[in-house]
């Protein structure tokens, strides 16, 4: 990484929902806070649910969003890498933005090591204990079958259904997520299981929808990006820490953990 760069990390815009006006409202937040980091950014990851709902026909895509596409274009043009983690809310993403913005798509994990320092990087969703049932279920809806069935749809009704599917979720509905205790946060447990076989300096992840930094041992932290409907919080690696911060927010105080 170039001297005086750094790299940002943010998740769970979920742009979309809970209606037009206020994903808009959202987009023009997020747009200014790639506005005020691309002078010094080497480097922007997008950890998952940047969309509500996301899925590449062959010819067509969802409609909207074209100011963070042209915001993430100028970041790219200007040589800013960038990388989409697939989420459990995008998790249909092919080739469109990697032809478009040249970014990389990250299925699952990505681990890169910069300076010594180790990361972990996953949006979170299916590891750790418990949640069978959408373990099960994201199998399938990643699966080729799933992806071509859902493709013989015509673009008016699959977006349809997933609109009507996405107003559902938790996000749309504005449920706040609680801190359950290091003990019960499937996340942190995921990540001792992972320091008992290998050490990461930083694991980050989304999903989650709180922003939480944990200790986890002497020389290992677990970062939760938490989301943009309530927080706006993102984290940046100057390349010796990585640290949790708020845009555009008066209140700059962490989930208590």
């Amino acid at each position: 990484m170039e001297e005086n760069k750094k790299i940002y990390f943010a998740s769970d815009f979920h742009l979309g929902v809970p209606t037009y006006e206020k994903s808009r409202e959202r987009e023009d937040r997020i747009v200014r806070w790639l506005d005020s980091i691309k002078h010094d950014a080497a480097e922007v990851f997008l950890v998952g649910d940047i969309f509500d709902f996301w899925f590449e026909y062959k010819t067509v895509i969802p409609r909207g969003y074209v100011r963070l596409l042209g915001k993430l274009a100028e970041l790219s043009d200007k040589g800013i890498k960038l990388t989409f983690f697939k989420g459990n809310h995008d998790m249909w993403m092919f080739n469109y933005l990697e032809k478009e913005l040249g970014a990389t798509i990250i299925s699952d994990e990505k681990v890169i090591e910069i300076n010594g320092k180790r990361l972990y990087i996953h949006h979170g969703d299916g590891l750790g204990p418990g949640d069978k049932t959408y373990k099960l279920l994201k199998k399938f809806f990643r699966s080729k079958v799933c992806q071509w069935l859902f493709a013989r749809l015509h673009p008016n009704l699959g977006i349809g259904i997933a609109d009507k599917w996405s107003r559902s979720s938790r996000i749309a509905n504005d449920k706040k997520e609680v801190f359950l205790g290091e003990e019960h946060e499937w996340l942190v447990i995921y990540s001792k299981e992972i320091l008992q076989k290998e050490h990461f300096d930083y694991f980050i992840y989304g999903h989650r929808h709180l922003p939480l930094d944990i200790q986890l041992s002497e020389t290992s932290r677990y970062i939760n990006l938490g989301e943009w409907i309530h927080f706006n919080t993102y984290a940046v690696f100057d390349g010796e820490n990585v640290e949790l911060k708020y845009f555009e927010k008066e209140e700059k105080e962490l989930a208590e953990v």
